[in-house]
């Protein structure tokens, strides 16, 4: 049987490991980590799903300014764990490092976990908040509300926030079986490397788009999953959407159906979320297609990238 180093295991299944650094930024400058502007980074790679997730938030709450962006732009795989780098001669802007794992060895000497995107670092303390990006985007929303104009500021949207307190239980409902069957599902299906585990996931992929599909069709869920705003529901499932098409469906092998074509509404949702400009850009402008075709095309050990589909998602008014 086939294993692919660093993500499947020897029953052919791939199984995600819990992030190790789960500390949390904190509006209450007697906390360990206090909101303060310009002192954290967030580390991503612009193919990853889970990094992608920070980058939208980072970009909606307008927090450019305040958190600084370091994009790594490579990857390798060495001794069975995926190395985020930088490519060519390009370095760490802050420490002139030229793999993430350097940033964990600072930060933990000895230490011998995973080397995950995104990673929030902490430059006062020179040391990794978190690498848990569920975790890192809540921080994000509220936590740095006193460095933004008022209008920016959760406190100040009501029901139309991102986590709104009166949407929280179904956005979590929706969370729970989203994150195991479609942004995680792709991967157990994507880096299965036997039949049967291949066949477990891909199934219940697509049952669960049937079922967004569905949600959608509700006025009450128009035009966005929750209703006329973005919440973070929308934040958490695009990045694997707008992945889908172009990466899933060709390179991971979710090939039952494809989204512009078998999913109107979620389609329609998708584009209007990239296309708008209301929203600061903020989904189009963190976007990177290409980067998604031959990132995936690398995991797998692809000799070639897929070309298409053409165009990389649909004008808005298709």
């Amino acid at each position: 049987m086939q294993k692919i180093p660093g993500f499947s295991e020897s029953d052919g299944q791939f199984r995600r490991k819990p992030s190790a650094f789960r500390n949390f930024i904190s509006a209450d400058p007697s906390s360990a980590f206090p909101a303060e502007p310009n002192r954290y980074a967030l580390y991503i790679h612009l193919g990853c799903p889970w990094a992608h997730r920070t980058n939208i938030v980072r970009s909606l709450k307008c927090l450019e300014d305040i958190i600084q962006l370091i994009v790594l732009d490579d990857a390798e795989i060495k001794d069975g764990k995926m190395m985020w780098c930088f490519a060519g001669e390009k370095k760490d802007p802050l420490y002139g490092f030229k793999y993430l794992k350097d940033l964990y060895e600072k930060s933990e000497p000895g230490y011998d976990g995973r080397y995950l995107v995104p990673t929030l670092w902490d430059k006062k303390t020179e040391t990794i908040v978190s690498n848990e990006s569920s975790e890192i985007i809540r921080m994000f929303y509220t936590e740095f509300d006193a460095f933004l104009p008022e209008h920016l500021r959760e406190s100040s949207k009501g029901e139309k926030g991102i986590f709104p307190p009166h949407l929280r239980a179904e956005i979590e409902a929706m969370n729970e079986w989203v994150y195991d069957t479609i942004n995680n599902g792709v991967y157990k299906t994507g880096f299965a490397t036997s039949q049967a585990a291949y066949e477990e996931h891909v199934y219940p992929i697509f049952a669960s788009l049937d079922r967004l599909e569905e949600h959608l069709s509700d006025p009450k869920h128009q035009p966005f999953l929750f209703g006329d705003h973005i919440t973070e529901a929308d934040i958490r499932l695009y990045p694997t959407i707008a992945r889908f098409d172009v990466a899933y469906f060709t390179i991971f092998k979710c090939n039952l159906k494809m989204i512009r074509y078998e999913y109107p509404r979620i389609d329609k949702w998708l584009r209007r979320l990239y296309w708008d400009e209301t929203n600061g850009d903020a989904f189009k402008k963190t976007t990177d297609f290409a980067a998604y075709k031959a990132g995936y095309s690398r995991a797998v050990k692809a000799a070639v990238v897929p070309a298409g589909p053409v165009p990389d998602i649909l004008p808005l008014d298709a």
